[in-house]
């Protein structure tokens, strides 16, 4: 897998692009607000498949509760990768990178997180961002605190969580926008694992070569070792960059950060952005 700040900020670079890019309509008319919880949602989507793996770094983030689920999907994962591989397939337990990384998995998370917003009160929302932004922070942190700091990955959460809400404008209420940032974050975790040695199952049940778990990669050549001076020089600062600029560009556009005007953009990356409100 690739290492939790480059999987977080492809979550966020994902998000930054797609609201960049996509028409008005698509996407919903987002507010700051929106744009904001959106993007926490992504990032932290971007580290949720690795909730298979119970030594994983995401898998500590709430302590013994994030274990507990951890140790679930660990158990769901192997099921159904036994359940669903054939002779052809690895012979491998398949509790990780198994269904939490399916693109059907990225698909289910989505809607039950467009459910959960659209049937019920603007808590649950911060719930959801709480768990989210924690997700993030430790994806992001993962060098700086032990796998015992839950107390301080909560509290991070909670400040994040309390400071989006603080914020000025009106409860965000876009569920379907919500529900594709989760989506998008767990896709760019999938082609962030694909992209490095072991490849990714996400095209799981589609048979490729004989196999429902084929793992998806490109040649050998081009894959890189998670951790390794492709990733630390090269693809994590681009992931970086990426969700910076165009995240500050969408966020002036829709009236949050005036100051991203002084970056001179080109008017033509501004066209093609949703309209400024």
């Amino acid at each position: 897998m690739a290492t939790g700040p480059t999987h977080a900020m492809s979550g966020l670079a994902a998000w930054s692009a797609v609201t960049a890019l996509a028409d008005t309509h698509l996407i919903g008319q987002l507010s700051p607000k929106t744009w904001v919880v959106g993007a926490t949602l992504a990032s932290g989507a971007a580290l949720l498949p690795d909730i298979d793996h119970p030594k994983s770094t995401v898998a500590s983030t709430f302590g013994a509760i994030s274990r507990g689920v951890s140790a679930l999907f660990s158990g769901i994962s192997g099921f159904m990768y036994r359940l669903t591989r054939t002779k052809h397939d690895s012979d491998r337990e398949g509790t990780h990178r198994g269904f939490t990384h399916t693109v059907v998995f990225a698909i289910l998370a989505g809607l039950v997180t467009t459910a959960i917003v659209q049937s019920s009160s603007g808590t649950a929302l911060g719930v959801l961002m709480f768990a989210f932004a924690g997700l993030a922070v430790r994806g992001i942190m993962h060098t700086w605190s032990s796998q015992k700091d839950a107390l301080l990955i909560a509290g991070a959460s909670l400040v994040l969580t309390l400071a989006c809400w603080a914020w000025a404008g009106d409860q965000p209420t876009e569920a379907a926008a919500f529900g594709v940032a989760v989506m998008l974050g767990c896709v760019a975790h999938f082609i962030g694992d694909a992209i490095t040695e072991q490849g990714c199952p996400m095209l799981w049940p589609v048979p490729l070569d004989g196999k429902t778990w084929y793992p998806v990669a490109p040649p050998k050549a081009m894959r890189m070792r998670t951790g390794g001076k492709v990733e630390m020089v090269l693809v994590g600062p681009a992931m970086t960059i990426i969700a910076v600029v165009l995240g500050a560009v969408v966020l002036y556009r829709v009236g949050a950060a005036p100051w991203v005007a002084s970056l001179n953009l080109p008017p033509e990356v501004m066209s093609w952005l949703p309209p400024r409100q």
